[in-house]
């Protein structure tokens, strides 16, 4: 098993100091990436489904490159719904796991034909019953497309790796991080977090070694692992991949 990182203890640290802190890091993470968005490229919250759909075990930038052709011939999912089978895999293989993928495709696509009536369910409970979107999925669909109703972060390796480092869990369990997010950040920045924790994940916080020296002063002053986490040439392994 790969090493992993050893990073201080915050478990002394009260609630509300670490709610200030957060505050504090989330505005610095707006200071440094002002313009963070979700990277995958999509016209309707059911595009954007299939889009973090491939999106599992494959970079963003290859989903964009594969989706343009998938969505020219299978816009809406009752389009999506009819679609031969054969022909999904052949549109999404670039993306890998594309027999898997396809068949979720597929599938999801024939259940909100039946079920919601062509449209994209507007909750991560109803969202996660689609084949294919687990809590994650359903957590970014909910955030960029209904974000009234947004009650989750989506956590990914790069949101894992970096939320554990500046000490606001210390989980490696995607539920408690998720949790622990939650209840530390304030609800308007929970659209926006996971976007800022991938961004600074890839520019600055890299697994497995992290480029502390170009860190941000506003975000390397709050974080607690400064220079600790440099050292480690393991790799963070567990959770799920994102682009």
């Amino acid at each position: 098993m790969s090493a992993k990182e050893t990073l201080p203890p915050v478990g002394g640290e009260r609630v509300g100091a670490r709610r200030e802190r957060a505050a504090r890091i989330v505005a610095a993470l707006h200071e440094a990436y002002p313009a963070t968005r979700i990277a995958l490229d999509s016209g309707s919250p059911f595009q954007l489904l299939v889009a973090v759909i491939l999106s599992a075990q494959c970079t963003d930038e290859r989903v964009n490159q594969v989706t343009p052709a998938l969505f020219e011939a299978y816009p809406d999912a009752s389009a999506m719904a009819q679609a031969p089978l054969e022909h999904l895999e052949q549109l999404v293989q670039p993306t890998g796991f594309f027999r898997q993928k396809a068949k979720n495709l597929l599938a999801g696509a024939q259940r909100l034909v039946e079920v919601y009536g062509g449209e994209v369910p507007d909750t991560v409970e109803e969202l996660a019953t689609i084949p294919g979107a687990a809590r994650k999925t359903a957590n970014v669909v909910v955030a960029e497309c209904f974000p009234d109703n947004i009650s989750g972060i989506a956590v990914d390796t790069h949101v894992q790796r970096v939320a554990r480092r500046l000490g606001l869990t210390r989980s490696w369990e995607t539920p408690k991080i998720e949790a622990d997010l939650l209840r530390f950040v304030e609800r308007g920045e929970w659209r926006w977090l996971t976007h800022l924790l991938i961004d600074h994940g890839r520019a600055v916080c890299k697994a497995p070694r992290p480029l502390c020296e170009v860190c941000p002063e506003p975000i390397a002053g709050e974080c607690p692992s400064r220079g600790r986490a440099a050292g480690v040439r393991g790799r963070d392994t567990r959770g799920a991949r994102s682009g």
